[in-house]
């Protein structure tokens, strides 16, 4: 295989991919959100200078795909952080847990989405939407909210799933020390809200040493919605290099 040719491979395996290189549409898109009100240390502990935080809250969120252009269905938690970078407010994406290898591979590889293997389901139990995040066989969260109890509006909804997202991207390098070491900065600008409704909501976080969302523990639920969308990701852009000399 000629030089010119490898370059045009996006990823490893050479001549079988990880994921496919396009960019994906997401259909019927489906948010369960909670935000809840957390322990102010435990977020200090986690969110990288030089993001600040506005209040001491997460947004648990888990998010079914039932159609994307080359991964197939999927799903996918998470946790993100209200914050602000130079001025302009945003969440921090904290953990993003989803059952796609795919996916995984090319939101860490091609973005600097913080994303691991993991088993997490949204479906309608009766008259409740429920969302849960099982590591292997264990249980990590439990989410319930009653389902479509009143309508959100839409440009309400919009506005919660397109505020400007920052995520924290490390490359090591052969050594071991890092080779890329950015923070990174996305905002979804594509996007047709389909359907929005707020109710009630409850969120259970149990211990786990490779998933710990509990180590950021839910005080009290704040907010809930359940959004069904269309939309695009737009690319990722650094907007802080944590190895360039003046910034150490």
């Amino acid at each position: 295989m000629k030089i010119e040719d490898v370059r045009r491979h996006p990823t490893t395996p050479l001549t079988s991919p990880a994921y496919p290189p396009v960019m994906p549409w997401f259909t019927d898109r489906e948010y369960l959100n909670i935000v809840y009100r957390t322990d102010l240390d435990a977020l200090r502990a986690v969110v990288p200078e030089p993001l600040e935080i506005e209040e001491p809250l997460v947004r648990f969120e888990i998010m079914k795909m039932n159609d994307v252009t080359g991964c197939g269905p999927y799903t996918e938690a998470g946790q993100a952080i209200p914050v602000s970078f130079d001025g302009e407010s945003g969440e921090y994406l904290h953990a993003m847990y989803l059952d796609n290898f795919p996916a995984t591979a090319a939101g860490r590889e091609v973005s600097a989405y913080p994303k691991a293997m993991a088993s997490p389901k949204l479906y309608v139990d009766n008259d409740v939407l429920v969302g849960t995040l099982d590591y292997g066989t264990l249980r990590v969260a439990t989410a319930t909210m009653g389902y479509k109890h009143y309508q959100l509006h839409k440009r309400e909804a919009e506005a919660e799933i397109t505020v400007p997202t920052f995520m924290l991207k490390t490359v090591p390098g052969y050594d071991g020390t890092p080779r890329v070491q950015e923070l990174a900065r996305t905002q979804i600008t594509d996007v047709v809200v389909k359907a929005a409704h707020t109710a009630p909501a409850r969120l259970q976080l149990f211990q786990h040493v490779l998933a710990p969302l509990a180590d950021l523990p839910v005080l009290e639920v704040v907010s809930a919605s359940h959004i069904l969308t269309d939309l695009a990701l737009a690319p990722v852009k650094p907007v802080f290099d944590y190895l360039k000399e003046g910034n150490r």
